[in-house]
């Protein structure tokens, strides 16, 4: 079982989860995680025993060197985090891991554990996946609650995908069979673009966050570097005719989908998120 290091009282908390792997294309998901991690300034109070759940030949240690000049070896695991976000009126558990090679039901048993420990309230998970979105439009997000009234608030919708699922999905129905409320969100990332990292697709998550957690969440470099990685792939698209009509064509097909009043309740809810985020650096 995981041990949480001392153990703090918290404010009606909210865990956020992402992993590495499978559910983590271009790693929008955990850059989410990372992003957070800092800016919220958040400790680690426990992680799972690596041992138990991770394979070395396909999760390999890594060799550092630390501040003293020593080596040091870091073992892959999935570590548990508290933050307590200015503004925000309620406590963070960070969950950030990698996939985990074997023990699946055991993996998450533990981990709900440890958050019924810390009085959570809600779970969120974030995954990423590859899709034929064009990266010169919002990265889409699609979403799904398990509660009927996080459904009708957050305008969600019941899943209905049916497949193959990977440590996300997992967790997400353990959560369900012990009557956790949980959140799912997924960034749709340019397949043709997939190798790491996708900053746009990080940003569109967080702006997902911002919504259900009704808060501004600080967002540095991120909005730079996403103008940045569109430009980076324009680029790429122009050197490539065939990319480049294949673009043009997921763009065509983009646009012809989408309704107008659809594209207005985002450019409305960017909008929103755009006052709040103003309001909370006056």
């Amino acid at each position: 079982m995981i041990e949480i290091e001392e153990a703090p009282d918290l404010i009606d908390p909210v865990v956020i989860t992402a992993f590495e792997g499978w559910n983590d294309a271009a790693d929008a998901a955990s850059g989410v995680l990372d992003h957070l991690l800092d800016v919220w300034q958040a400790r680690v109070v426990g992680a799972v025993d690596p041992e138990d759940f991770y394979d070395f030949q396909v999760n390999r240690p890594h060799v550092g060197i630390d501040d003293a000049g020593m080596h040091k070896l870091t073992w892959p695991s999935t570590q548990i985090s508290v933050a307590s976000p200015p503004g925000l009126g309620r406590d963070v558990v960070l969950i950030r891991g990698i996939e985990p090679n074997m023990r699946w039901r055991q993996f998450c048993a533990e981990l709900l554990a440890a958050c019924e420990e810390l009085d959570a309230q809600l779970v969120i998970t974030l995954g990423a996946l590859l899709s034929d979105t064009p990266h010169t439009r919002p990265i889409p997000v699609t979403g799904s609650a398990s509660e009927p009234e996080l459904v009708d608030r957050l305008h969600l919708e019941q899943s209905s995908y049916e497949g193959p699922t990977g440590i996300v999905g997992v967790f997400q129905d353990a959560c369900t069979k012990l009557d956790m409320p949980s959140v799912s969100y997924w960034a749709a990332v340019p397949h043709y673009v997939a190798q790491p990292p996708c900053p746009k697709a990080t940003l569109a998550l967080l702006g997902r966050l911002e919504e259900l957690l009704q808060c501004s969440i600080p967002l540095g470099d991120l909005p730079d570097d996403a103008r940045a990685w569109e430009r980076g792939v324009d680029e790429l698209a122009e050197d490539d005719e065939d990319v480049a009509e294949y673009v043009r064509a997921l763009e065509e097909s983009r646009d012809t989908a989408e309704l107008p009043e659809a594209s207005g309740e985002a450019i409305a809810r960017e909008f929103e998120r755009y006052l709040k985020r103003r309001q909370g650096d006056a």
